[in-house]
């Protein structure tokens, strides 16, 4: 499978664009929520970038060791019931799985939109999951490849 990497520049870029993307819709996160590993790097940049407040949550449903769950996160979902804005961040929207386990976890579908939404630099749109805003879009399906970010060099 060939290998995409990418920048730091890139990826700064790409967090420049979701967030002109978010404030073009006049949509402002109370809280941004980087997801471990690879959501925490663009988490922190959108966080720094914004001065909006950012907190981690540890959902890895691909690296898994033995009895390791995923996080269990109940203030989260409390916040959103109570009309504050979440984005979710993550480097990349692949399969869809860990943001379809967040929704499932969390019951949130009357909130989904609304006050949660979710960013990724990247974003398959092979994907079972569809997301808010995204700055580079591939289809794994049409060109299989794997996407190194510069925090995993």
């Amino acid at each position: 499978m060939k290998k995409v990497y990418y920048t730091w520049q890139q990826v700064a870029d790409s967090i420049n664009d979701i967030i002109l993307e978010m404030f073009k819709e006049e949509w402002k996160p109370d809280l941004v929520v980087g997801l471990t590993r690879g959501g925490l790097a663009p988490a922190v940049l959108l966080s720094n970038k914004t001065g909006i407040p950012m907190e981690t949550l540890d959902v890895r449903l691909r690296d898994t060791f033995d009895g390791y769950q995923a996080e269990r996160n109940t203030s989260i979902p409390s916040r959103i019931s109570k009309g504050k804005n979440i984005l979710i961040v993550d480097d990349i929207n692949d399969t869809g799985e860990t943001l379809k386990w967040i929704k499932n976890d969390w019951g949130l579908d009357g909130h989904w939109h609304d006050n949660l939404r979710v960013a990724c630099i990247t974003n398959n749109d092979g994907s079972c999951f569809e997301i808010d805003y995204s700055s580079i879009h591939i289809n794994k399906l049409e060109d299989p490849c794997w996407i190194v970010f510069p925090w995993e060099e």
